[in-house]
């Protein structure tokens, strides 16, 4: 594992990045209205990041199945779509919620963050499945510290979803992030075996896309035959959220928040 520590200058510049992401988010707020295609917000997003000299991390992304990148310029998920939902024709409803995953690159430097929006008459429920799952990543944030393993993190996300009920994914974690948006290490979301026979060390210098994902039901999933599209297994709904944060001397600092 080959983690890349950076340097408050590339902190800096990976915050710029930050800033646009979460300018997107806030377009896709504005958007996400009943009787609006998830096309239109996602073109609207493009051009956005585009005007204001970024360019998108996910259109064309590489596949396993060689030739077919991601067709989309956003991920956007709705109610039991979990992760890398694509952009398409379907009209958003009253009572959705809608997974926006954005990544960017300007100057060099990656900023990724995601959101789940609640369009109107959300069922309290679905409502009180965004709620915990947004406190998961603040939870996790809170506890970052140099010196501290990622599993003590970890175990605190597990615990709080699974005190509440809601399955936890275990298919898809959070990763380092820099001059590309996936680097080492990979952060799950849970305790594994795997992660405590390798766990990691949290460093100054270190940054993270850290992203809980919730299921109001089983922690199973399903992938599409789109090959992108993951669904939960159960068809109920799915929270996801994510910050790009940057472990410090004393704490953590988020770059996706917009400052």
């Amino acid at each position: 594992m080959a983690v890349r520590l950076k340097s408050q200058d590339n902190i800096e510049k990976m915050r710029a990045a930050g800033r646009i992401v979460q300018k997107v988010h806030q377009r896709c707020r504005e958007m996400c209205k009943p009787g609006v295609t998830t096309r239109e917000v996602d073109e609207a997003a493009y051009e956005l990041y585009t005007s204001l000299g970024a360019k998108g991390l996910f259109k064309n992304y590489p596949t396993y199945r060689e030739g077919e990148g991601f067709p989309s310029n956003l991920c956007i998920s709705v109610n039991e779509v979990v992760v890398h939902g694509i952009a398409d024709d379907r009209k958003i409803e009253d009572g959705d919620i809608v997974g926006v995953d954005c990544g960017v690159k300007i100057n060099g430097w990656c900023g990724d963050a995601a959101t789940t929006i609640l369009v109107g008459n959300v069922a309290p429920e679905v409502r009180k499945l965004c709620e915990v799952t947004e406190h998961i990543l603040t939870l996790a944030i809170e506890n970052i510290q140099p010196g501290r393993r990622w599993s003590q993190v970890a175990r605190l996300m597990q615990s709080y979803a699974e005190q509440h009920g809601y399955g936890v994914v275990k298919e898809f974690v959070g990763h380092g992030i820099g001059q590309d948006m996936h680097e080492d290490p990979k952060v799950p979301n849970y305790v594994s075996r795997q992660l405590l026979r390798n766990d990691i060390e949290l460093r100054e210098g270190m940054v993270l896309a850290i992203e809980p994902m919730c299921n109001l039901g089983s922690s199973q999933v399903l992938t599409l035959d789109d090959g992108w599209t993951v669904v939960t297994a159960d068809r109920k709904p799915s929270a996801h959220y994510e910050h790009t944060v940057a472990v410090t001397s004393d704490g953590a600092d988020v770059l996706t928040d917009g400052r």
